[in-house]
């Protein structure tokens, strides 16, 4: 368990599972092609639902998503979407099942194209650097600045689906590329 004397971001409450997300990933930049995977596969998932909903089946999307192995799920058939939909694992939503085969497909043209999908994410970055906002209350904190936006914008016209630029921008957070704490938390 984490400890608990220190101060946190006060959306990841006191459940167990949310307070290690914000101390262990959350706002801590990632560079491996794998977890930029993961983190799409699940914030897509997420559209429309709770962040702790998907962070409670990030196991079986694991599972279900052959470890997040981008090669391997862009190769996903027809037969192996079927069994997904009734994976109570996780969100049976045939169009998210769907969308992340697919997307996983473009994930993998981005990076033949700019070398990495991080180095495509990156482009879109001042000084192709992470961010850190000053954020002293949440409800000031920003959900789309330009960065989400242009992401989102050049990924749906590159055919990604399920990521608009709150999406976006959620993502961002998760893998770094911004570091929204709050200012008061001691995971800034």
């Amino acid at each position: 368990m984490a400890e608990s004397n220190l101060t946190r971001c006060s959306w990841c409450g006191t459940d167990e599972l949310y307070v290690r997300y914000h101390d262990e990933e959350w706002g801590k930049v990632v560079t491996d092609e794998q977890t930029l995977f993961e983190f799409l596969v699940l914030e897509s998932a997420q559209a429309g639902l709770s962040w702790i909903t998907i962070l409670k089946r990030r196991e079986g999307y694991r599972k279900a998503f052959a470890n997040f192995d981008y090669r391997k799920v862009a190769e996903f058939t027809p037969q192996a979407i079927e069994k997904l939909v009734i994976d109570e694992s996780i969100i049976r939503h045939r169009g998210k099942i769907q969308a992340t085969v697919g997307n996983a497909q473009i994930f993998m043209k981005i990076q033949a194209e700019f070398g990495s999908f991080y180095n495509y994410l990156y482009s879109f970055m001042p000084n192709q650097k992470p961010m850190v906002n000053s954020i002293v209350d949440l409800a000031l904190a920003p959900t789309h600045p330009p960065e989400s936006d242009a992401i989102a914008k050049d990924l749906k016209k590159r055919g990604v689906k399920f990521f608009g630029t709150t999406i976006c921008y959620a993502y961002m957070q998760a893998v770094g590329m911004v570091n929204d704490h709050l200012d008061s938390c001691s995971f800034k």
